[in-house]
């Protein structure tokens, strides 16, 4: 199970969970086979089997320049492999796959335009009937603690109130799997506490969650399996617990004890 709210922290309000199309097939599970990336002549990512056919959160954890970034992009759709394939349900990705999925990156990227503009937009952007547009805006808006601001334009937000937007906004779309890069880096404490309590609670709501971090503190509260990356190489695969209570494999060993090198 996800975790619950930090101590002190108010819990986040629940949100109608997501609404699937009775007659539209789920994308999950996703199956990676012998996925890799080159760019000037360098392998940056290499031989990626991974499958995730389940609605635990998978943190992506490695040195930096292990690949974590690139390997989220790739299974976005946002970078194109230059190896190996990603089947989502069996088929090539696809405008569903995509629709039915999000991402937020470390540095938020918000329109110009106001806090609830924001979420409309992707709303309409994702078919919502006009009608519900708002209503649902407003509740996701209400659980990421927003209300107060949301006439006031994105781009004025504090950094903290930035990236929960970031995330109210991918929430908002219902997705059933959330790609998280880092969200958390820039954070002070409370609102990464904040930002952990509403990944928590997506993923409570049925959705997949794939997140990378640096943070071991944030991959032991969150983290259900732990996927570990060495220089573009998917190393290790295991559940959270037993991986830091022991890795298996020496250079899973050597990154918990800081000793790793990208």
């Amino acid at each position: 199970m996800a975790p619950s709210a930090a101590a002190g922290s108010a819990p986040v309000p629940e949100i109608a969970a997501p609404r699937r199309a009775a007659t539209a097939p789920p994308i999950l599970p996703l199956a990676v086979r012998g996925l890799g990336y080159s760019a000037d002549g360098a392998s940056l990512v290499s031989d990626l089997n991974l499958d995730i056919a389940d609605t635990r959160v998978h943190v992506l954890v490695g040195p930096n320049g292990a690949g974590k970034s690139l390997t989220l992009r790739l299974l976005h759709g946002l970078l194109a492999p230059t190896a190996g394939t990603i089947r989502w349900n069996g088929a090539p990705p696809d405008r569903r796959v995509r629709l039915r999925q999000a991402m937020v990156f470390q540095k938020p990227v918000l329109l110009r335009r106001s806090v609830l503009a924001n979420l409309t937009y992707a709303l309409r952007a994702h078919g919502v009937p006009r009608r519900e547009r708002h209503q649902r805006a407003r509740a996701v808006l209400d659980a990421a603690g927003l209300s107060a601001v949301a006439g006031r334009a994105a781009r004025v937000l504090s950094g903290g109130e930035q990236q929960r937007l970031a995330v109210a906004r991918a929430w908002a779309v219902h997705p059933e799997v959330l790609f998280l890069d880092e969200p958390t880096a820039n954070l002070d404490p409370a609102a990464t506490r904040m930002v952990e309590d509403m990944i928590a609670a997506i993923r409570d709501q049925g959705t997949a969650i794939v997140l990378a971090t640096h943070d071991m503190g944030q991959a032991r509260r969150l983290g259900e399996e732990v996927l570990f990356l060495h220089r573009g190489r998917l190393r290790e695969r295991s559940d959270a617990a037993a991986f830091f209570a022991g890795p298996q494999s020496p250079a899973g060993r050597a990154y918990l004890a800081g000793r790793l090198l990208a």
